[in-house]
């Protein structure tokens, strides 16, 4: 183990890690827990080190998130700079997303979607934990990672590189199934749960647009309004 090292728990994000040829140091697995031989063997096919411990040591390197008997030791996600991923197809920037549960959602919906990367702001954002990693569960082994000093300015580089930029947005007049944009190369924009996109980040869009809804909620939940501008992008390139 390293300094570096910090806990991934649950069976998914564990074996998702081995399987992407994360750097995994040590997998610990509960001495009462059964089924988990999938993690053991790709521990094994690894060659990473997996032994038996007692629930309550996970327990403490898990620190309240559910590890289900499976706790590894593993270098963080590794960081890409907006350039190494500027000409991917799809990119998902997440204006201030603080609630790991969410921001982990979306990251497990934009690999799902194929997407190229997932872009956060270095402050005003869920920081890269347990918690997260779990509700990503296994996302962030594959799905590269760029933290950027300021949506805005992340927003303009990527409009100098020619990207279209659609943000989400609750108000905004064009519905996601009419804007010809999600077909195209394209960043798509989520803003911070409960107050959206911040007004610099709104205006640096190409376009905004609303998801149409037929309830009397005010509005979807961030996370679940991505994984439907993620797979309705998807459809629409299919389609293409």
């Amino acid at each position: 183990m390293t300094t570096a090292a910090h806990p991934l728990c649950g069976p998914r994000a564990v074996a998702e890690a081995l399987r992407a040829g994360r750097p995994v140091h040590r997998v610990l697995l509960s001495r009462r827990a059964r089924g988990l031989e999938e993690v053991a063997g790709a521990a094994q096919a690894a060659e990473v080190p997996a032994e038996r411990v007692d629930t309550a040591r996970l327990d403490e390197l898990a620190a309240g998130v559910t590890h289900q008997g499976v706790v590894a030791l593993a270098d963080p996600p590794p960081r890409r700079d907006l350039a190494e991923v500027a000409d991917a197809e799809v990119l998902v920037v997440c204006d201030g997303i603080t609630d790991p549960q969410n921001l982990g959602a979306i990251a497990r919906s934009a690999e799902q979607a194929g997407a190229g990367a997932l872009v956060v702001p270095r402050k005003r954002s869920a920081a890269i934990s347990p918690a997260l990693e779990r509700a990503a569960a296994g996302a962030l082994s594959w799905l590269p990672l760029v933290e950027v000093p300021g949506v805005p300015a992340a927003l303009a580089t990527l409009a100098a590189a020619g990207r279209w930029t659609v943000g989400l947005d609750g108000d905004a007049a064009e519905t996601l199934y009419h804007t010809p944009l999600l077909a195209e190369p394209h960043a798509l924009v989520l803003g911070a749960e409960g107050r959206g996109l911040a007004r610099l980040a709104r205006e640096r869009c190409d376009a905004l647009v609303a998801i149409p809804t037929a309830g009397r909620l005010a509005s979807l939940n961030v996370s679940a309004a991505a994984a439907v501008a993620l797979f309705e992008g998807r459809r629409q390139r299919l389609a293409r």
